[in-house]
């Protein structure tokens, strides 16, 4: 497959892209329907037979419409499980890539023809947490050399439900007294985070980082990581955290679960702090389900390799192309 991406000029994915030796073509594109990004696809088709595939809602717009214009076979991937706000060209796609089975159930719930549906779960490089040389984050922010690390990577958005995390250390703020918290990540909702944070006199013990470039450092300090979402697609985070063999506490929403089920991990249900503040207080209380946590879930997070999820993609391809 010769794959050729076309991306918002002067952003850091064209340049990543190009870096691992992908061809990257740059357009003037603002959100939605944008002629001038239509003009990039479509000098991209004339170069022959093509396959187009949108990552996104916004982009799925105008993959939609080359596809219409060409008769190119269009694939889409979902990686959320919110309900479509509008069908749109979801209905027309050849075929929608759901990358776990909770966003293929919401897909199915929302209309999408089930035929048309392949579930392609995402995949991590995962020699590249067993490598990532840890960050240092005890000294960096002052910490006790004896402080447990609990990681959250994630954007400050609702879904992610980083209220339920707080709330969670509040109550293990006496249970767990060595228990400090660092979460990765910006957002709009930081502004309000940080007042609960102010509320509930947590300042010294969980730590906000703002947006960090690769987190796979960070996770590679981590004691325990912790996820507290209530919708989720899959959660490609937390495969960083099991690949590493960092103990996972979660919450069981979306598809979570297929990742940390069969015991590979602690699971909780979403939005209920005390939960998860008991799943996090066994972790840090237990040394020995911390170690017989981080080998099942290295074992686990094998079946989530990027080699496999590129053949999988690969296999959808040509499921709807001749040409691929």
């Amino acid at each position: 497959v010769t794959q050729t991406v076309v991306t918002g000029s002067g952003g850091e994915l064209a340049r990543r892209l190009r870096e691992d030796g992908v061809r990257a073509r740059e357009v003037a594109w603002r959100a939605g329907l944008d002629p001038r990004a239509l003009v990039g696809i479509f000098a991209e088709l004339r170069g022959g037979p093509a396959l187009l595939h949108a990552h996104d809602a916004h982009a799925l717009t105008l993959a939609g419409i080359a596809s219409w214009c060409s008769g190119s076979p269009l694939v889409v991937t979902r990686r959320v499980d919110f309900h479509l706000r509008r069908r749109g060209f979801w209905t027309r796609a050849d075929r929608v890539i759901a990358i776990s089975e909770a966003v293929a159930g919401v897909l199915r719930a929302d209309g999408i023809d089930p035929s048309r549906i392949a579930v392609v779960h995402s995949g991590i490089d995962l020699s590249a947490a067993e490598r990532a040389v840890p960050l240092g984050v005890r000294a960096r922010l002052g910490l006790p050399a004896h402080a447990l690390v609990a990681v959250s990577v994630g954007a400050l958005v609702p879904h992610k439900d980083h209220a339920t995390l707080l709330r969670a250390a509040e109550l293990l703020e006496i249970r767990c007294p060595s228990l400090h918290w660092i979460i990765a990540g910006n957002g709009p909702l930081r502004p309000q985070l940080e007042r609960l944070l102010d509320e509930l006199r947590l300042r010294s013990r969980v730590h906000l980082l703002g947006q960090v470039a690769d987190p796979l450092p960070l996770v590679a300090d981590a004691d325990l990581f912790v996820m507290s979402s209530k919708e989720e697609g899959l959660g490609t985070s937390v495969l960083d955290a099991m690949a590493r063999g960092i103990p996972v506490a979660s919450t069981a929403a979306g598809g979570l679960p297929e990742m940390l089920g069969g015991g590979a991990g602690l699971l909780v249900p979403p939005g209920r702090p005390a939960a998860l503040a008991d799943a996090v207080a066994r972790l840090a209380g237990d040394p020995e389900l911390r170690r017989e946590l981080a080998t099942r879930g290295r074992i686990a997070v094998r079946r989530f390799s990027a080699e496999r999820m590129a053949g999988e993609v690969r296999t959808v391809y040509r499921s709807c192309s001749p040409f691929t």
